[in-house]
């Protein structure tokens, strides 16, 4: 990262305003939004390329690990290209990627061009959370960081949400997926557009980090100049990596695989069942909108976070035992997402205060490839549960990986204690 650039205008420009604030969140919202709606590119379609390529499941399955492993790879190394060239152009980059993907997919006459349709969305993914908190926290007053991250994790669940929507309403509305390819090309171009138009609330070379700021001031000492992989010798960047892969190992299994384990354990149908996904998206979103306002008064962001995903993980474990019969089973097993939700917020910012000066883009992209190896490993590995009808273990399985995350995040709020005592912050 530049930081004499970031410096000079950070000098020039007057206090961050609410509207201002609320502008470039919506915006980073929208964007941070759309990548989720492209991670669902393909999947909704999966019957459709069955049928036309005489696919297998799995063969389709390994365009879903493709995106990941790409993406996990690239959010890795990203993190470094926007420190040093900044997070706008590399935003801008990225929806062209999600562009490009669509349209390949659309044009894909078999198996190699939906592999490469998926290897063009995972590039896209790559970069989006380390340029979404850079900009973040380079544009948004302190104050309202905290409904910054709730926004972001809001949008994203809500991407999630649109994807099926739109692609198979499309699908059925055109007659072909291949327009709904289209369709969902010009959605991301939409959005592109009106970021270019509003690019000035999202450029983070007009923020500057806190400690950027403090180091403009008159008098005050010169920041202290690091190897670009010092981070990496954080025993709390680690730490807050496997976080990510934990937490990111329960959303899997509830993703792909709590529909159809409940339509074993119950009897409903799987139409019915599908809901269960969508509830759980939805009480997750509700649950980070209410914690944007936890993370502004919580003292511990670790005990939040660990109160919040043991309720949840109870509630998993209650689904598991087939003790809840029918539609009260999809219902716990879509309140969980609350405490998901309410975590989310205090996650991202035990993150921020992870991070060591200068590095924050490089660390949110170092912790955020675990989301892409959560999914990546963690479906196989239900799958293979599903396949031996062990229905109840994949609820077993993702609140285990919840506690485990749990310790994760403890282990953090341990490591930057001291660092937390001595700048008299409060965590």
């Amino acid at each position: 990262m530049n930081a004499s650039r970031s410096d000079t205008k950070a000098d020039a420009q007057p206090p961050a305003r609410p509207h201002g604030d609320v502008r470039t969140i919506t915006l980073v919202g929208l964007a941070h939004g759309s990548s989720h709606f492209c991670h669902l590119l393909l999947p909704p379609l999966f019957p459709f390329f069955i049928r036309d390529f005489g696919l297998s499941y799995a063969e389709l399955g390994l365009a879903v690990t493709l995106f990941f492993a790409i993406s996990g790879i690239g959010q890795a190394l990203s993190g470094f290209l926007v420190d040093r060239v900044g997070a706008r152009p590399i935003l801008f980059a990225a929806l062209g990627s999600f562009i490009a993907a669509a349209l390949a997919a659309a044009s894909a006459q078999g198996y190699g061009g939906l592999l490469f349709a998926a290897a063009l969305a995972g590039l896209g993914n790559a970069p989006f959370h380390p340029v979404d908190f850079t900009i973040l926290n380079k544009r948004v007053s302190q104050a309202r960081l905290g409904h910054a991250f709730s926004v972001h994790g809001i949008s994203g669940n809500l991407g999630w949400a649109a994807a099926p929507v739109f692609l198979l309403g499309l699908t059925e509305l055109t007659g072909s997926w291949r327009w709904a390819q289209v369709g969902a090309a010009s959605v991301v171009a939409a959005v592109t557009l009106l970021l270019w138009w509003q690019r000035e609330a999202i450029d983070d070379s007009l923020g500057a980090w806190s400690h950027e700021k403090a180091a403009a001031k008159p008098g005050a000492a010169p920041l202290k100049q690091e190897h670009p992989l010092a981070f990496l010798k954080l025993p709390s960047v680690w730490l807050c990596f496997s976080f990510f892969f934990f937490s990111t190992c329960a959303l899997s299994a509830i993703q792909s695989f709590a529909s159809p384990a409940l339509h074993q354990m119950t009897a409903l149908p799987l139409s019915t069942t599908s809901l269960v996904v969508t509830g759980f998206m939805l009480c997750g979103a509700a649950g980070m909108l209410i914690g944007g306002f936890l993370v502004a008064r919580a003292e511990r962001l670790e005990k939040t976070i660990a109160i919040c995903l043991v309720v949840s993980a109870a509630l998993l474990l209650l689904a598991s035992t087939g003790a809840v019969p029918g539609m009260a089973a999809l219902a716990v097993v879509a309140v969980a997402g609350l405490g998901v939700g309410l975590a989310g917020p205090s996650r991202d910012m035990l993150i921020k205060r992870a991070a060591p000066p200068g590095a924050t883009g490089r660390v949110y992209g170092t912790v955020y490839s675990g989301l892409d190896l959560g999914f990546a490993l963690a479906a196989p590995a239900f799958g293979w549960l599903m396949d031996h009808h062990l229905n109840g273990a994949v609820f077993q399985g993702a609140a285990l990986a919840l506690l485990a995350g749990v310790a994760s995040a403890a282990a953090v709020g341990l490591r930057i204690a001291p660092r937390r005592a001595a700048s008299g912050v409060a965590a």
